[in-house]
Formats: structure tokens, sequence, C-alpha cells
């Protein structure tokens, strides 16, 4: 009795973390199909930038901070910086020129380009 509970539970895991790694693919994909940059280097260059250190995202090493407002959902929120409609064009502008959108944002202006914006949008939309 015990060794088919156990086989159960064993199956019901795998079973559910397949489920699992089947909807993350998923939102990956829709990720790429909808702002079109590569995920696993916007992930890079997070971790380059010092993201975490103010903001706080699910699977990044360094990601701590608490200064900003989380992004582990960013992807779902409907704005960015509390009025700037979230749509990926608008999140890349904010990612490259935050001041420019808003003058006074503690964000930095890290000298990031069209390419990295798009390939960190990308990243950011993964998360959900």
């Amino acid at each position: 009795m015990k060794n088919n509970a156990l086989a159960m539970l064993s199956a019901l895991i795998f079973v559910f973390s397949a489920g699992c790694r089947d909807a993350h693919e998923r939102v990956v994909a829709d990720a790429i199909a909808r702002v079109g940059g590569d995920p696993q280097h916007g992930a890079t260059l997070v971790q380059r930038y010092g993201c975490g250190g103010c903001h706080r995202m699910p699977g990044t090493d360094a990601s701590v901070g608490k200064r900003a407002p989380s992004l582990e959902s960013i992807a779902v929120e409907p704005y960015i910086s509390g009025n700037l409609p979230n749509t990926p064009e608008n999140l890349m502008r904010w990612i490259q020129s935050p001041r420019s959108i808003r003058p006074q944002t503690k964000m930095p202006e890290l000298g990031i380009g069209r390419a990295e914006a798009r390939d960190i949008t990308t990243y950011l939309y993964s998360l959900r």
C-alpha cells in the first residue's frame, strides 16, 4: 500500500512539473513572439546591468532589490512607472531612457541600446 501511494505521488509530481514546464515554455514563446528578443540574453543583461539591486525578479541570482517595484509580473501590469501603458514598445523606451519619460525617476540611465532593451523586455515578459 505504501509503495502504491509513493508511486502515485511520484506520478502526480511528474505530471504537474511537466505541465508547469509546458506552461512556462508557452509563456516564453509568447514573449518571444510578442517582443522579438532573446529572453536568455535579456536575463544575462539584467544581471550585467545590476537590475536586481533595486528590483526583485524570479530566477536571477542577484535579485534582492526592494527599492523599486518587483518585476516578476510586469508582463501583466497595465502601466509602467504608474502611468505609461504597458506595451513592449513603451517598456523598451522606459528601459532605454526612463528620464525622458519621467524626469524625476530614480531609475538610472544605463546607456542600454535598442537591441538590449528588446532582449530585456522579452525576458521580463517571460516572467509570468
